[in-house]
Parts: structure tokens; sequence; C-alpha cells
């Protein structure tokens, strides 16, 4: 029987033959065989199978369905160490890897425990790359994702990794390197496997994830950096990392990454620091380390990307901090800067997050001296175009800042408010038919706090500003209709 296997397997290879054979129900006959305990008739039988059926859908889900899968699992189980036999159950796994009833029927048979046991195995590159590609396909499934974690996966690609690190200028490794580390990303992505992999700081996949940051393999700088990021999705994840000291090896790595350095490891280096800056105990102790600080040599990097992230990471920096909103909002090199990218035509989202952080220094400080320095750096016009943006959220944290301006210092405001024809533009959003209730009423709030300026007041009354905030009286919305009157009895009584 294993004679009459080998010669279909080899007859196998020519495409044209593969039809006839499923039309002469081989691929039916030939199932039962695995159930073999003839490693060699296994051999034969699975490249049989495997060509017969390669790129063909239908003949794939029925192997599925008649249960090929137990079946590989169980071969690679029990003959771990005949490489061309675990070769071919590794191939056909690859090949079916895709397929969602593949992926449950893997999940009910320990797939985890056999290809870590062959990761540990894999001595030459082509076997690597096989289990890798395999990991990688089945490791899109949340409940793998978990199995794996479970079953030392990886631990068994970290240690991996750490065995081909040295081979520096060897191309197959360093292949390997780049898929094992994205592998190891990935499976940080699901909750329970990323805790898992965590182990409170003190698990071996966390210590060599630190390690890739102050490795010189780019490539294991941005796997690193995503890792951390990943790591950074919960505050207690956040504050142990914070005591663990991880802080310094990612800006050492950005530091790196300054002049001519790796946009990828830059935008991810940035978005790890963000994640870490979430809870507010950790923004404190950042900004007391002097991350903005070293943060500022980011500030002449021409890529979007770098800007991007870098400007969200400083929006974190300073929410709900004064003291650092404060610092940061008073900084004249800063200031010019994130003027430029307020002016980012080409870039919506670089543009975007400069306003943002310009409305951010405002509202958190609210400090006389930030408030002057934005005025002097041309700010108040970027904040009053924010105002008017698609973005609701953006809209009313430009109202919110421009409301705390007027009201700490009307007398220095009231005429780059003029200039920059702030007092039409609220008058637009009120008559605007589709805008959004809680935009209306921020606009209102703003208006009550400009009336407080006998020059915008008057503007006010040209404009027939009344008969707008009239309209709203009588809004579906009783919070809007309630702030509309407020202002008309405020505009009343600053008459």
């Amino acid at each position: 029987m294993s004679q009459v296997t080998l010669v279909v397997a080899e007859l196998a290879r020519e495409v044209t033959v593969r039809e006839r054979c499923i039309e002469a129900g081989l691929v039916t006959a030939l199932l039962p065989l695995l159930k073999s305990s003839d490693q060699e008739l296994l051999l034969h039988t699975g490249r049989a199978i495997g060509r017969i059926c390669f790129d063909n859908m239908v003949q794939q889900d029925y192997l599925v369905q008649n249960g090929v899968i137990p079946r590989l699992v169980a071969i690679m189980q029990d003959y771990p160490e005949n490489d061309p036999l675990v070769n071919v159950c590794l191939l056909a796994l690859c090949n079916l890897a895709e397929m969602e009833s593949a992926r449950e029927a893997l999940a009910e048979v320990g797939v985890a425990e056999a290809l870590t046991c062959q990761l540990h195995r894999a001595s030459d590159a082509e076997r690597r790359h096989i289990i890798l590609e395999v990991l990688g396909s089945l490791g899109e499934s949340d409940m793998l994702k978990l199995q794996f974690v479970e079953s030392g996966v990886p631990q068994a690609l970290s240690e991996m990794i750490r065995g081909m690190h040295g081979a520096a200028d060897d191309s197959h490794d360093l292949c390997s390197i780049k898929i094992a580390s994205n592998l190891i990303v990935s499976l940080l992505l699901g909750d329970e496997s990323m805790q898992k992999c965590f182990g409170e700081g003190a698990g071996p996949v966390y210590r060599d994830v630190l390690s890739w940051l102050q490795s010189s393999n780019t490539q294991l700088q941005l796997a690193g950096a995503l890792a951390i990021a990943n790591f950074a999705r919960n505050d207690s994840n956040c504050v142990k990392m914070l005591d663990l000291g991880v802080v310094p090896h990612i800006l050492d790595l950005l530091e790196r990454h300054v002049d001519q350095g790796d946009v990828s490891v830059q935008h991810a280096a940035l978005s790890a620091l963000r994640n870490l800056a979430i809870p507010a105990t950790n923004k404190v102790r950042m900004l007391e380390d002097g991350v903005a600080e070293r943060m500022r040599a980011l500030l002449r990097s021409d890529m979007p990307p770098v800007q991007f992230k870098l400007l969200g990471t400083l929006r974190m920096m300073v929410d709900g901090q004064e003291e650092a909103a404060t610092l940061l909002g008073k900084d004249e090199g800063l200031l010019a800067r994130v003027m430029q990218w307020c002016e980012a035509r080409e870039h919506a989202g670089v543009r975007g997050e400069a306003n943002r952080l310009l409305a951010a220094f405002i509202r958190h400080s609210r400090a006389l001296d930030v408030i002057h320095a934005i005025t002097k750096a041309d700010g108040v016009r970027h904040l009053i175009s924010m105002a008017t943006s698609e973005h609701v959220i953006m809209q009313n944290e430009a109202l919110i800042a421009l409301a705390i301006a007027s009201a700490i210092d009307i007398g220095t405001m009231e005429g780059p408010f003029q200039d920059a024809g702030l007092v039409p533009t609220l008058q637009k959003m009120l008559d605007d038919p589709v805008g959004a209730v809680e935009v209306k009423f921020s606009t209102i709030g703003l208006i009550c706090s400009l009336t407080n300026s006998s020059l915008l007041k008057e503007e006010m009354e040209s404009l027939n500003l009344r008969e707008s905030l009239s309209e709203l009286s009588n809004h579906a919305s009783p919070k809007l209709a309630t702030q509309a009157d407020t202002a008309l009895a405020v505009l009343s009584q600053a008459s």
C-alpha cells in the first residue's frame, strides 16, 4: 500500500492529473490511511492528499469536514521527530489555516502544543518559516491566541529570536526574526493573552521585549515599541512599567532615530509613550522625569506620521496637568512649530492635532501667560478655525478654550478676536440648521463671556445676534433653549 500511495503522490505533482484523481475518488480512499501507524505510509498518503487538494477550496473543505485536522495534529504529536512526516503535516496545516472551519477544528485538538514542540526543534530556516506561517494564520483567532500563549508559543518565539539575534547578515535569520517578532506583537492584541505575557512585568516575554528596545536590529526595535504600546492598554500595566523603568529606554530609542531614523520606529515609540501617559499618576512622574523636554528633539521632524504622534503624545501629557500645560503652553519655540503644523494643509491629521494641542494648553493651564503667548504666536485664528471643524469634539475643545481665554483677559483678547472675525463665525454656527446642539450650547457660553467687551458687544448688536439667539429660544432642546434665554438676558444687562 505504501508503494501505491507513493505512485499517487508522484502522479499528483502534475496539475492535469489532480482533477482525475478527484474524479476517481482517490481523496476519499486515501483519508482512512491517515489512521495508520506505518510512518512511511503516512508520509506518502499525506503528500498525495496534499498535492491533489492543493489550491482546491472544495476539496480542502471536504478534508476538514471529514476530520483531517485531528489526524494531522495527532501525527505530529505521535511522531514529533520524524521531520519529513512533520513537514508534510505542517504544509497541510499551512494550506488549510486560512479556513475558519479549520481554525475551529484546530482550537479543539491542542495544535498549540504540537507547534510549540516543533518550534523548539526547528533547526533550519525552511522549517521555521512553515511553522511561523501556520502560527501567523492561526494567530488571527482570539481563541487560538490565548491557547498559543498558554502553550508557551511567545516564549518559544522569543527563544528563537535570541538564538538568531547575533546573525546580523543572514537574510534567512533576519526574515525569521521579523516574522517571529511581528507574531508576538500580534498575540498581544488579545487582552487575556497580553496580560499572561506581561506577567506583572516579570514575564520572560516582557523582559525580552524590553531588550529589543536596546537592540541594533531596527525590526526588533519596532516590534519592541509596538509590544510596549500593547502592554500599556490598562492603567495597572502602565504604572508597573513606569516602576520598572521602561520610559528611558523608549526615549533613548526615539533619540537614536531623530535624524534620518526609521519613521515606523518613532511612530511606534510615541504610541507607547502616549499609552503610558494615560494614567494621571504616570503623567506627573513622566513630566518630573523630563519626558517633555527630551521629546523636544522630535520637533524638527519633517515626517507627518511622527509629527502626528508627537502632537498627540504631548496633548496626552498635559491632559489635566496644569503645571505641564503652563510650562509647554508658553514655550515660544514649541508654539512656533505648532503654528507651522496648524498650517499643514496637506496633512489634516497633523493640522487637527496641532489645533487640539493649542486648545489643550489653554484648557488645562487656565494661565494668563499661556493665553498671551498663544495670542502673540497668532494662535487665536487657528482656534477660531478649529471651532468650525467638522468634528464636534474639536469644535467644543476650541470653544471652551476661547471662552476660558476671554474670561481670564477679555481686554487683551477682544482685539485679536475682532481681527479674526470671531463674532460673525459664532453667528454662523448658531444659524447652522444642522449644527450639533452641544456645539451651539458651547457657542452661546462663549458669547456670554464676550459680552464683557464693549467692543465685541457692539459688533454683536450690529450683526443682530439677538435674532439668532431668539430663534434658539424655541429650540426642541430645553437645555439649549434655556441657554439662549440666558444669553439674551446677559446681552440686555450689558446694554
